[in-house]
Formats: C-alpha cells, structure tokens, sequence
C-alpha cells in the first residue's frame, strides 16, 4: 500500500467536513494538537467512501442546505476531486471519522507532507536554512562597549525569557556564534547543518507550504473552483488549519518548553505585560504577516506612554488652576447673578449662568492654556510614531528576509464571490425572464397583424 500511517508522521494540515450518517460507527478520538495523544486507527482513502457516498440519497439537514445549497452527493464529488488532486501533489492523506451529533458525522482528513515534496516546495519558495558555517559575534570595546553593556543591563528586566536560535555560545570558548542562513537547494545537502529531513523545517514552515498547495489545487470537473477557501466558502469542508505544537501548559523542565509554550508564558501572559514581545518568535510560529502586526501593536502601544504621561501633566494643571481661572470663577459666583436669554422661544425661560458652573470648570480641566502645548505635541508625535515605524518596519524586514518580497494584492473573500456568482445568477435568469416576454409579446403583436391582414 502506498498510505503510510500517518500515526508515525507529523500531521502538517487538517481538513474537517460533515456528512450524513447512515450506518453506525465506533466514536473516534479528535485530532487536536501534534503532541503526545493517541491515535485512531487510520483507515485507508482508496475510492469513494461507503457512508459518504450514500449520504447523497438522503440529503442534507434544513440548517445545512441553508449554508449551502449544494447536495451531499455534490459536495462528496467536490471533496473526492479536490482529494485526489492533493494526492496527485504528493501530500500523504488519512481519513479519520468523528463522533455523531443530531444525525451528522464530522469527519477528519489529516495531511502529511513527504520529504520530496516539501524539498521541491521549500526551494521553489526560497525558504533559508541554517549552513553549518558560523558567523562570530564580537563585542565592541570601550565607550560603545561600556554604553552596550549599561543598555542591555537596563533592558534586562524587560527582554521576554526566550532563546535566541539564531546565536549559539561555544561552552569552551565562551564565544557566540550566529547562524547563516541561505536559500534552500535540495542538490547541496551537505552544506545545510541538518541533523534529519524531519527536523530541517519547523511545523510552522511545513504547515504553510501545505496551505500553499491546498490554496492552489483545482476542482475542474464536479466545480470551477481553485483552492480550500471556496470550498470553505461552499460547505464542503467546514473547516481547514494546522495543528499546534502539543498543549501550551508546561510539564518538564524550563528548557523543554516548546514553542506554544514559549509562546504562553513569555507572551499570552498578563505577568509579563511590561516586557517587550518575542516578536521573533511569533513570527516563527504564527507566520510574517501576523508578526508584522504584532510587532507594529507593540510600536504603537510603546510610543502611546509619552502622550499619555502629557496628559497626565495636562489634566493635573487644569485641577490645580480651576480655582484662578477667571471664566470659571464668574460663572461659578452667585453673587453677579448674570441672567442669560431663554434657548428657545414661546416655552423656555431666562436662566441664571451660575446653573452650568460644574460643566464650565469640568470643561477647563481638559481645555486649558497647556492643551494647545499638548495639540502642538501630538501633530509632531505623530510623524515621529509613523518615521520609527518604518524604520522598525525595515529592520524587521531586513531580518526576516522580507525585503525582495511585494506587496500581494487582497483576493476576493471567497463569501463575497460566492454571494456575487448567486446574484449573478439571479440577475441572468431574471434577464432571460424579461426576454421571454418582449418574445411573446413581439410574436402576439404578430400574430393579430397578420390576423388583421387576413380579415
């Protein structure tokens, strides 16, 4: 058999869909993390699915169809198509059934991808690995060494407790080394520090270049459609993601934490609120454009503390001046007794100014003489926030060798196109509607001209 248990192989991608149960089976375990559960037994994707494939005779439920107005039959055509299609990419699938609610089964399809592949699909995507070449890190030497040494002092409290992977210590030298990376090449293996095929790419790597090819596999007889997200967008798969890295609770030594780990108690974690993010890291795990945003998050909510403490200052001149403000001051003395007009005509009355004193010194507490110092300050932070954010921005991409990539145009949502392709189809049979009757009508108006003829 060419289906290898995939019990013995990381689940890089799963693929989650429901159908309609029409004999009874066993409850199967839910696949959930890529740590130490136990395994269902896998059951072998060879044609079409007994269960599945009877589904069709009896139909969808009412909450379904109006998901979806695809029939089961239909929908395990397009799930069977768009199968055999990452089978004929390389991927490695295994089918695993869930347990029943209300009459529906959901259904697991787990995801591997073969080293063959993943070697093709790394080189194609340019994804840097680390050669065995070291590059060492030297310290600078004195004012600058000095001024480093009192920075990273300073900023020791705040750094995150995560591993640099990039720089590695030499335990008898004392030396620190940084890793080289370079474009991956499946003819030179031997310059790339790799212990095993399995370890060279991280699950966060091989899951996207899995979600790479789901993203651009076809379904051209049973739908015109490309990629996971329309079928997402049609019901046939209810759902597609990859696994995380086991549980994010900690149960071993501080050094054995993996990166979901990392992750929680270095990030996801209100004790740690006052350390900078392991942006690094997130990008490792979570991908470059979610570590983008984090990072710019970060940027924002850092350069927010100067405004925030001048506001502070601002609303404390604004209390302790209340008192010697002289617009307060008369609106707040009974003694004047300053009448103003009514505020409107035939039914409101004249009105004494000592009535609106709260709102007049609450209103000085917050637009006072230093409020215009404030102004002036906030139009020039905000050109200074938006220059450090590109420069963050270009050291972030320059790190993450981001710098030779574009700009990728926002597709359709897959909803959108799937509610635009229905109005459209609307509006077609309306049109042909109102063709028919312009026909009938020029062949009625016809037929009484000839008939007019006649007599």
């Amino acid at each position: 058999s060419d289906q290898i248990p995939l019990n013995r192989l990381k689940v890089d991608y799963v693929l989650c869909y429901k159908y309609k149960k029409r004999r009874a089976s066993k409850p199967r375990l839910s696949v959930t993390s890529n740590g130490s559960l136990p395994v269902p037994i896998p059951m072998p994707i060879t044609g079409r699915w007994d269960s599945e494939a009877e589904s069709g005779e009896a139909g969808a439920p009412a909450g379904d169809m109006e998901e979806s107005k695809l029939s089961e039959e239909e929908k395990a055509l397009m799930r069977e198509e768009f199968e055999s299609g990452l089978l004929e990419a390389g991927l490695q699938l295994e089918r695993d059934k869930e347990n029943e609610a209300k009459g529906q089964i959901t259904g697991f399809i787990r995801l591997h991808i073969p080293w063959p592949i993943l070697s093709r699909e790394a080189e194609l995507q340019k994804i840097k690995v680390a050669v065995k070449k070291k590059c060492e890190l030297r310290k600078r030497t004195g004012t600058a060494g000095a001024w480093d040494s009192l920075v990273t002092k300073v900023n020791t409290p705040f750094q995150p407790d995560v591993p640099d992977f990039d720089v590695h210590k030499d335990s008898q030298t004392n030396l620190h080394f940084k890793t080289l990376k370079h474009p991956f090449i499946r003819d030179k293996l031997h310059l790339y520090d790799i212990n095993s095929t399995e370890t060279v790419f991280d699950n966060a790597t091989r899951s996207r270049i899995v979600a790479e090819i789901i993203s651009r596999t076809t379904c051209r007889h049973s739908c015109q459609t490309t990629g996971i997200n329309s079928l997402l967008a049609r019901g046939v798969y209810i759902s597609a993601y990859p696994l995380h890295d086991g549980s994010f609770t900690r149960r071993g030594r501080r050094d054995q934490r993996n990166d979901r780990q990392l992750l929680h108690e270095e990030w996801a974690n209100y004790g740690v609120m006052h350390k900078y993010q392991p942006v690094d890291l997130i990008r490792k795990y979570f991908g470059e454009q979610i570590g983008l945003y984090f990072a710019w998050l970060g940027v924002y909510t850092q350069l927010l503390i100067p405004p925030s403490v001048l506001g502070i200052i601002v609303f404390l001149y604004g209390i302790f001046t209340v008192d010697t403000n002289v617009p307060s001051q008369e609106t707040c003395d009974d003694n004047l007794n300053i009448t103003m007009c009514p505020l409107c005509d035939g039914v409101c009355d004249y009105w004494h100014l000592s009535t609106v004193c709260s709102l007049a010194r609450a209103s000085y507490l917050f637009d006072n003489g230093a409020t215009v110092f404030f102004a002036i300050f906030m139009s020039l932070w905000a050109a200074w926030f938006l220059e450090h954010w590109k420069r963050r921005q270009m050291c972030l991409k320059y790190s993450w060798d981001l710098t030779s990539l574009e700009d990728e145009e926002e597709e359709m949502r897959p909803e959108y196109e799937e509610a635009l392709q229905e109005k459209k189809a609307k509006v077609k049979a309306m049109s042909k509607k109102k063709v028919y009757k312009y026909i009938y009508l020029h062949v009625y108006l016809l037929q009484i001209h000839v008939s007019s003829l006649q007599h």
